[in-house]
């Protein structure tokens, strides 16, 4: 991979040995995928923040970066493994609340904003279309590339990391946009559609692929939905939806295979993923609720009574729950207004065994990461069980 001459001087520790250590990341991501030069990028967005995901080894990472690194363009993390404010609530341990809260100071020293949150695009981290950008969060990412047309690979959180501090990453995959044209066409069938569901069907179908929807108009959530649910039941990091997404109309789905998704494809994926019976915890939020959401399950909830002893999460971010001061009173009667976090990198196999929700991705991630047994309702189905 070539480098120019600034960026030779980074590599031989002229700038420090944080920036020296990113750049030597840089160089060996672009090695391996055959990348021949880096590009500069106009923000970032980072994973590995929870002390659950990277434990003492990652904080040592991050302390070593921490020393003389700092990111040069705007900058976001992930969500942490509590709430900051409410963590007793939740059940945390002072242990663990005190790694976190130095792995977040660690990310702060470097020059990371400290939203804790898997939508930055809500509001804290917009990009444009067309902008080279550094992002670890799957769904995220996704939505990024395909929602707003800006151009990402799937990063790992320190290589995500090391391009903030470069304020560069290398040219390769979907920076490309030879990379960007669709794989598959994904032909949706029927109304009423559940978009986590076909976003878990999706992604199994399409793998690796970038699939290319017919037959679908999905909201900016539903979109956020769709992609969160096929990056994590598959491994989808781009989607094109005709007549929605701002590059569906850029690429030719002549010849490619089709594949039909309609009621008995969104049951058995439905199907799938119900493991459990009894929840203990119903949590919403997978990726973080949205202003608009937020108002939807207070408008739904409101004249009702709590019911049932199951602990209620709803989960989003501190720049979306300030929008929403009326609203999430109404949510406080009947659960947690829970910050920062989420159920999936919080560790909830300590107190639950089985967990309610209506998001396809965290379905996959609550089995694996959090030993759950799994309950999938959609949103009214929820606000049911806890009303």
């Amino acid at each position: 991979m070539h480098l120019n001459r600034d960026e030779e001087a980074i590599l031989a520790g002229e700038k420090g040995e944080g920036s020296r250590k990113a750049m030597e990341l840089l160089v060996a991501l672009g090695d391996i995928y055959g990348a021949e030069r880096l590009v500069p990028i106009s923000c970032a967005h980072l994973s590995g923040v929870s002390y659950k995901t990277i434990a003492e080894g990652g904080i040592s990472l991050l302390e070593d970066m921490a020393l003389d690194a700092r990111v040069c363009v705007p900058t976001t993390l992930n969500p942490a493994g509590m709430d900051r404010e409410r963590w007793k609530e939740m059940g945390i341990s002072p242990r663990f609340a005190d790694r976190q809260d130095h792995i977040i100071k660690c990310y702060e020293r470097l020059g990371v904003t400290s939203d804790c949150s898997c939508t930055p695009y809500l509001g804290t981290n917009v990009p444009k279309r067309g902008q080279h950008i550094a992002w670890a969060e799957s769904s995220a990412l996704s939505f990024a590339n395909s929602a707003v047309g800006a151009k990402t690979n799937r990063e790992g959180g320190p290589g995500a990391l090391a391009a903030a501090i470069i304020g560069r990453t290398p040219e390769y995959g979907l920076h490309i946009d030879a990379n960007r044209a669709p794989g598959v066409v994904i032909e949706v069938e029927g109304d009423d559609i559940d978009y986590s569901m076909l976003g878990q069907a999706a992604g199994a179908v399409a793998g690796t692929r970038i699939p290319y929807f017919k037959g679908i108009r999905p909201t900016v959530d539903q979109l956020k939905t769709l992609a969160a649910a096929m990056a994590a039941s598959g491994s989808v990091a781009m989607f094109h939806v005709e007549g929605i997404t701002p590059e569906a109309d850029a690429f030719s789905v002549a010849g490619l295979e089709r594949v039909a998704i309609g009621r008995k494809e969104l049951d058995r994926a439905r199907e799938q993923v119900n493991t459990g019976t009894d929840p203990e915890l119903i949590a919403f939020g997978c990726p973080h609720l949205s202003v608009d959401e937020i108002r939807q399950l207070a408008s739904m909830l409101k004249g009702r009574s709590r019911q049932g002893d199951a602990e209620v999460w709803f989960c989003t971010s501190r720049h979306t729950l300030a929008q929403c001061p009326r609203e999430s009173k109404e949510l406080e009667r009947f659960g947690k207004l829970v910050c920062d976090t989420c159920m999936v990198v919080t560790p909830i196999e300590e107190r639950f065994k089985c967990t309610a929700t209506n998001s396809g991705k965290a379905c996959n991630y609550l089995a694996t990461l959090c030993s759950q047994k799994v309950v999938f309702r959609d949103a009214k189905g929820l606000v049911e069980m806890i009303s």
